[in-house]
Order: structure tokens, then sequence, then C-alpha cells
């Protein structure tokens, strides 16, 4: 990391991965489709769609009920992450703006880290395909915390892995339980309408259809409002 000035290491930036990083729903949807041709259960895109952003295991026991053994749900989650890395490898893109903004930031002195609640293993394949697996300070995933989104833990476990407190850290985002989980953490927050609507994600400092039109110098100001 380059030589940055003395206001630069005192904030940070926690990145969303999916719908932030990359659009990867096409592939999730892919990959549910698929789970529950294979093991049996009903699952419509709508269904999808109101579930996307929760963890595999409230999703499993929304669809098929409070009572289903542990293990299947595991079975379940790890086949459904098995068939969305078969379905994303070699077919991942950047979303506009986003690589860009990642390395300014990254030239600036600026600490990044993923903040995501996916598995290890999908992050670590997004971030080789995109080829900025280098670019970040520390990566934090489901594996990594107890509770999901909107539960703040995962966004103040990575301000402390960064070394900077809450709220001096900025999260983009683009879910309505990720803006949720900013703010009960006491971080700003910029969401990024790539899935769900601008009024769903009133709750963020700013609301912008691309980070094509996001600067370091807007980092800053949501950081150090006034």
């Amino acid at each position: 990391m380059c030589k940055t000035a003395t206001h630069d290491i005192l904030y940070a930036v926690l990145w969303d991965m999916d719908g932030v990083l990359v659009d990867t729903e096409p592939f999730h949807w892919q990959a549910w489709e698929k789970l529950s041709r294979e093991a049996g259960f009903p699952m419509s895109y709508e269904d999808f769609q109101r579930t996307f952003g929760w963890r595999n295991e409230e999703i499993l026991r929304e669809l098929l009920g409070p009572n289903i053994p542990d293990q299947r749900v595991a079975e379940l989650g790890d086949r459904k992450e098995e068939l969305y890395r078969d379905a994303v490898r070699g077919r991942v893109k950047p979303l506009p703006g986003a690589i860009e903004l990642l390395r300014k930031l990254r030239e600036a002195g600026v600490r990044q880290a993923i903040a995501s609640s996916a598995p290890r293993a999908n992050i670590e394949l997004i971030l080789e395909e995109l080829g900025i697996k280098g670019d970040f300070d520390a990566v934090l995933c489901e594996q990594d915390v107890e509770r999901g989104k909107p539960d703040p833990q995962i966004f103040l476990q990575a301000a402390g892995r960064l070394g900077v407190v809450p709220s001096r850290c900025l999260v983009i985002e683009d879910a309505v339980m990720g803006v949720q989980a900013a703010r009960r953490a006491g971080m700003a927050c910029l969401a990024v309408t790539t899935t769900h609507p601008a009024e769903g994600l009133r709750e963020a400092d700013e609301v912008v259809a691309s980070l094509v039109e996001v600067t370091v110098e807007d980092v800053r100001r949501l950081v150090h409002p006034g």
C-alpha cells in the first residue's frame, strides 16, 4: 500500500460483495432453481427475490419449515453453493465502477475489507476471477460470524480487523438488511440500486445507481459529513 496522508488512514470502506462488486443474482437463482428440482421442494422466482441476501439456513427453513433437521439444512446449503460456483466460474464480471473505486481508494491508502454473508469459498472464487484478491486488507464471510445481517456483527468485526472505529467506516451495500446492519453498527452507508429499488434503501446516507459516479472524495464526505 502506498504512503498516505494522515487523514486517509483514519477511515475504512467495508464492501458487501454480491450486488456491489459483482452481479451474481442470476447465478444464485440458477443454483437455487436447480437445487429445488433436485431436492423436490418448491421455490418460485418470487421466493428467491424475497429471500435474496438471507443466509442459506434462513432460506431453507423459510421454504421447508422450521423443523427441517440441521444436517439436511447443511447438506442442501453445501449443494446450493457447489451449484453456484459451477455456474459462476469463468462468467463473472465486475459491476460498473466497482474495481475502479476499489483501486482508487487503495491508492489513497484507505483500508478496505470484504464483509459478506457469502461462504468463504464463494468469496475467494469471485476475488480470484476478478483479479482483486490482494486488494483487501481483510475478508470476512459467513463462517466468521454467528449472526447474519441485519445484525451488525460482521461489520463490527471487519472494523476491528482493520483497526478503525465504526464511526470512521463506510459500508457499501445493495440490500435492505445490509443497510440496516450498517446503521446498527453506527457506520455511514452508501447503497447501490443493483438489486433493490432506491425507496427500499432510504436508510442509507446516500443511494446511487452505479459506483461509476462515486469518487474518493465522495467517500470521505460520507464518513466525515460537514
